[in-house]
């Protein structure tokens, strides 16, 4: 590293665990955890703790049997993303037009759902403190 040159350190948990419901309670527990750390109110608590379940419960339906859940969260400032992936049978992003969708949207802030390489889908929730959500 030169003089002046400042390096810039990302918050980031990453979480790999069986793609399995009864692991679920792991990643609630970070994402409370970690939501606590940037001062989110227990109501947004609660919101991101019920989006990462609804995010996972969408993936988990369409996981390769065997494979693991990837999770990262991302802390910044005010805001936290949560990136949930894994490997599926089809390759295919959850519809967006479904209950299950809006729900998520509205509990987390900002969703997206993108397919990657090698039948890997990926669901990302951001969420700002003091943004909404539920009531």
């Amino acid at each position: 590293m030169t003089a002046g040159t400042k390096l810039t350190l990302r918050d980031v948990v990453t979480v790999k665990l069986p793609a399995a419901s009864a692991y679920l309670s792991v990643l609630r527990t970070a994402t409370a955890g970690l939501a606590v750390r940037l001062d989110f109110t227990i109501d947004e608590i609660e919101d991101l703790r019920i989006a990462v379940d609804e995010a996972c419960a969408m993936l988990l339906a369409q996981a390769v049997p065997g494979t693991d859940l990837n999770c990262e969260f991302e802390l910044t400032g005010d805001a936290m993303r949560i990136s949930v992936s894994v490997l599926t049978v089809d390759g295919r992003t959850p519809s967006r037009d479904t209950f299950a969708w809006t729900v998520l949207s509205s509990l987390a802030g900002e969703v997206d759902a993108t397919a990657g390489p090698g039948e890997t889908v990926t669901v990302t929730l951001q969420k700002r403190r003091g943004a909404g959500g539920a009531a």
